[in-house]
Formats: structure tokens, sequence, C-alpha cells
């Protein structure tokens, strides 16, 4: 049911955005993240796709991991480019090829509901090439390393960064407790797959109870084994890997800088993303 889930699980290979720093890992999600909102016309979604595309190459992660991790929001996606396609009326003129009372569909519609799902699909593939590339635990240390600053007024960052790194770590763990207490419902007769949406969502039920009392179970255990082990926080702690910036972290820096200057100047350059429109229509 849930098997084709990846956020949150590790690829595990040797390869060059393997071996990056975490920190430089998340700062460059971040501008990447910067980058993909900066992107106003299609030639700059382009060059995102391009660098992301480098990202999974160097990477050396199967393409179908990076793309199946679009499949948990995609219902989310095809429903706000739905909405963006019947209801877009920003613009004093529209090219207007179908309307019906409030719901107006044009050329403007259009290209705004494939630019904005291009845009989420990037976004979800470009977070999930780093958690596919990064351990929960190098993502703890980048995260919180990152946030030091924030101790000088006594922010918990080791506690956050904790539970952060344990969240994401339990999402394959609660894909696959869903999975096999669905398949135990489905052997006592349970049927997931016929009806309407609110009669699936009745027989979710069943499913949404044992997995939140095996949730609340592992938590308990967890922390059991936490003071079992005389964990107090990050008082007194050492870390037993030093975090380093390498000349990997300083050319995806570089790349990341080139990708934003690029986007920056194709905007200029094209202008939005409706300039095509003005092409065509003035020819």
């Amino acid at each position: 049911m849930l098997n084709d889930v990846t956020f949150g699980q590790y690829y595990p290979t040797k390869s060059f955005v393997h071996s990056m720093d975490p920190r430089a890992k998340l700062v460059l999600t971040i501008a990447y993240i910067v980058a993909i909102f900066l992107a106003d016309n299609f030639f700059g979604l382009a060059a995102v796709i391009l660098f992301l595309a480098l990202a999974v190459i160097f990477s050396r992660v199967p393409f179908g991991s990076v793309l199946r991790s679009v499949k948990m929001i995609l219902f989310i996606i095809v429903f706000t480019a739905i909405l963006n396609l019947f209801f877009y009326t920003a613009g004093e003129e529209l090219h207007v090829l179908w309307q019906w009372k409030i719901i107006v569909i044009s050329w403007e519609a259009i290209i705004n509901m494939v630019f904005l799902a291009l845009r989420l699909f990037l976004l979800v593939m470009g977070t999930s090439v780093l958690t596919l590339t990064t351990t929960p635990v190098a993502l703890t240390d980048g995260i919180e390393s990152l946030l030091t600053p924030l101790k000088w007024i006594r922010f918990p960052v080791h506690e956050l960064a904790l539970i952060m790194s344990i969240a994401l770590r339990f999402i394959p763990t609660l894909v696959d407790e869903t999975n096999r207490i669905v398949s135990a419902q489905k052997a006592r007769g349970a049927d997931f797959e016929t009806g309407g949406l609110i009669r699936r969502a009745k027989a979710m039920i069943p499913v949404l109870v044992p997995l939140l009392v095996s949730a609340f179970r592992r938590a308990e255990d967890l922390g059991d084994a936490m003071d079992a082990r005389c964990y107090s926080g990050s008082k007194g702690r050492t870390k037993y890997k030093k975090l380093k910036f390498t000349w990997r972290d300083a050319l995806g820096v570089l790349l990341l800088a080139g990708l934003i200057t690029g986007i920056v100047f194709l905007n200029l350059y094209f202008g939005g993303k409706f300039a095509i429109l003005n092409y065509f229509f003035s020819a």
C-alpha cells in the first residue's frame, strides 16, 4: 500500500553527494528551494531541472526512487493545479478559451497550472535527494551545528535536532507497520479498495487505531532505551565524527550560486512566464 514512500529513507551507497558535509547539503537544499521560487519563467525551471538531474546522477540514487517521492503529494499537486486552471483570474487581459459563469479557462491559467505543478514537483524531488543521501544521524549533526548560535539564547538546539532526526527515522518504520496492519485487516475480510471516499476513510479507522497504539509503544520503548543509556541531552556530550567542509562542498556551493545567477539573468532576459503569450498573440 505504501511501499513507494521514499521520504525519510536513506539509500546507502558511495557517491559524490553522499560524501558531502550534511551542513552544506542542508544549506544547498534551502538555496535550491529559493532558486525554484526565484525562477519566473520556464527557462529558469529548465535550469533547475538540469541542476536536479546532475545532483541525482552524482548521488548515484536510482531516478525512480527520487520520482516516487512525488507520489505522496500527487493528489495535492493535481488538486491545486485544477483549482488554478478553473479559477485563475490574475491579470487585466486574459486570453479566454472557455468560460461558464465564474469558471474561466484561459491560456494564462494553463501556463500558470503547468508552472505551479513543475515547481511543486521540483521542490519535493529536490528535498528527497537530501534524505536519500544523508543518514538521520548526519542530519541531526548538521542541523545542530547550523543552529549552534541559538544556544546563546538558551534555545534547545540539540533536542530540536534530535526530534527531527527521530521523526525522519521513524517514517519508514511506520510505513512498514501500516502495511502489516493493512495486510492483517485484509486477511480478516476488510476492504480498502472499493466504495466511495467516505467509505474508504471509514475503512481506515481499524488501521489508524492500532497504528497509533504501536507508535506510542515505540516512543515509550525509545524513551526507556535512552534513559537506560543515561541520555541527558547535549550537556557534556562529545562528537564521534567531526564535520568538515571539503572541496565537494565548495563545488556544490559554486554550482548552486551559478544556478541562481543564471536564473536571475534568464528572468531579466526572457521576462515572466507569460511572455511567450505576448509573442504569439502579437504576431
